[in-house]
């Protein structure tokens, strides 16, 4: 496609592992050209995060790196430091995930670097944010669920703390990261000036919290963990049929009435215990028995076809081999083949008047831009 909104937007990316790459992949594939910075001695951590490894590898670095420019620096080398600072001068966003206060020893903090460029927009991500007492600690995906209290409201009560699976903390700061340059692009081209930009891994997990949250401050109670389901809405969660699990997503009285005539139970949709999600919230384990009682009985194909037919919200649980089959799937487009390589990665979930952007280049090896942009 043309015309991608990025064009033409310059990055410098001083980050490593998941959250800042993601973010600066993310600004690539808009249509910024992306310099990644990399240590001379192996770059990125994240090309050694393996197995499985491609091309020498790790399959991270190649899901959040492709479409970049990488160069290496030595950032304990005067004449390194001094060549980036002047490379700033002409790049409208520089993006960093290093330790705290390490790029402000170097001179190449965000007061230090917008000096040179007041047009430049700095964005920092950081394990707990640029204020407070843990401001200059370190963190990573693990024990920034644990420290925010995500382990709490995963899994089932009376179990062990439960992760979330997938790195929602790095890939949820990378799109803050993302939606604050933009916001900071705007004001750019209103005021002239550029601005400093920050987030974290922990004010993402306080925001993903956003509705245990309210619902603690209300009840003054702390919600208990439901493995499928949700905090406020029944039924909202998965259920045993003859073969294997469904979600059943009745989010109101009207679905749940339907979903009662669909499992040949109308009574349930008037029985007081029922009537409303209130009432079904006060008497959620013996609804949900009954519900599943009466899945048991035949199998999950069925179900769902039925389900379906009457509108009610539903869907298999599927593992990722099963995803991958779905003709959604197929259909969405999602999946891109990386230029170079013997490898498909996610796209962007976005489209432009229909169009999904194109991944802009494959994954860069270390330091292969270093001529093209260095010189020499």
């Amino acid at each position: 496609m043309t015309g991608l909104p990025l064009a033409g937007i310059k990055v410098l990316e001083l980050a490593q592992n998941l959250a800042g790459p993601f973010a600066g992949e993310t600004l690539a594939r808009l249509g910024a050209d992306v310099v990644k910075v990399e240590r001379p001695d192996g770059g990125d951590d994240a090309r050694g995060w393996g197995p499985p490894f491609l091309a020498g590898v790790g399959s991270g670095f190649h899901s959040v790196n492709a479409g970049k420019r990488s160069i290496t620096l030595d950032l304990k080398n005067a004449s390194d430091v001094a060549w980036l600072k002047q490379y700033v001068s002409g790049v409208d966003i520089v993006l960093q995930n290093m330790r705290p206060g390490s790029l402000e020893e170097l001179g190449l903090g965000a007061e230090a670097l917008r000096a040179l460029n007041p047009r430049l927009i700095y964005c920092s991500l950081s394990a707990f944010g640029p204020v407070g007492p843990l401001k200059d600690r370190p963190g990573y995906e693990p024990m920034m669920q644990a420290f925010a209290g995500l382990f709490w409201v995963s899994g089932t009560e009376g179990a062990p703390p439960f992760r979330i699976g997938v790195p929602t903390l790095d890939v949820g700061s990378g799109m803050w990261a993302v939606i604050g340059i933009l916001a900071a692009l705007l004001r750019r081209a209103q005021t002239g000036l550029g601005g400093v930009v920050d987030t974290s891994l922990f004010e993402t997990a306080l925001a993903w919290n956003a509705g245990q949250f309210a619902s603690y401050r209300i009840s003054g109670e702390v919600p208990r963990r439901h493995p499928t389901g949700s905090v406020r809405l029944v039924p909202f969660e998965g259920f045993q049929t003859q073969t294997g699990m469904i979600v059943i997503a009745a989010a109101n009285d009207r679905l749940f009435a339907t979903l009662a005539r669909t499992l040949e139970h109308p009574e349930w949709a008037g029985d007081p215990r029922f009537r409303t999600n209130a009432d079904r919230h006060q008497n959620k384990e013996i609804l949900l028995a009954d519900i599943e009682g009466v899945l048991k009985t035949r199998p999950a194909t069925e179900w769902l076809e039925r389900l379906e037919e009457a509108g009610i919200p539903c869907a298999p649980i599927n593992t990722l081999k099963d995803v991958l089959a779905e003709p959604q799937t197929a259909a969405c487009g999602m999946i891109q083949k990386v230029p170079g390589l013997d490898m498909d990665v996610m796209g962007l979930p976005l489209r432009f008047d229909g169009e999904r952007p194109p991944l802009p280049g494959g994954t860069p090896a270390l330091g292969e831009h270093n001529t093209a942009i260095k010189g020499g």
